[in-house]
């Protein structure tokens, strides 16, 4: 059985996206021996969230990536908050619109959780 799972990010509000993380780590440890794929999508405020520079969860995330889970951010919220792709951690994937990835991922079987 698959496990596929899509975490939401759309506010600026680090408790939050926090909160995503830790979400995404129980999952991982819930699920041992388990096959599934984790993406966290970060669109409209927390893209931010996501940059390399002043990033204090950038260990964090790059252990999650490390460990298989996936980044991608917005590219129209990109560019509303004037942040370039240049300017994201190195495994970041730029999406075209995050609103049609999400619904791509639910396609897919992807369950969706919005902390």
């Amino acid at each position: 059985m698959y496990y596929d799972l899509l975490v939401h990010v759309d506010l600026a509000d680090e408790q939050r996206f926090k909160m995503a993380l830790t979400n995404i780590n129980f999952y991982r440890a819930g699920l041992p021996g388990e096959t599934y794929t984790v993406v966290l999508l970060a669109n409209a405020g927390a893209v931010r969230f996501l940059k390399r520079e002043d990033n204090e969860n950038a260990d964090a995330l790059r252990g999650l990536a490390e460990a298989g889970v996936m980044f991608k951010v917005c590219a129209n919220a990109l560019r509303l908050h004037g942040i370039a792709p240049e300017a994201l951690l190195d495994f970041v994937e730029v999406v075209p619109a995050g609103v049609v990835e999400i619904v791509r991922l639910q396609r897919e079987g992807f369950a969706y959780v919005k902390p």
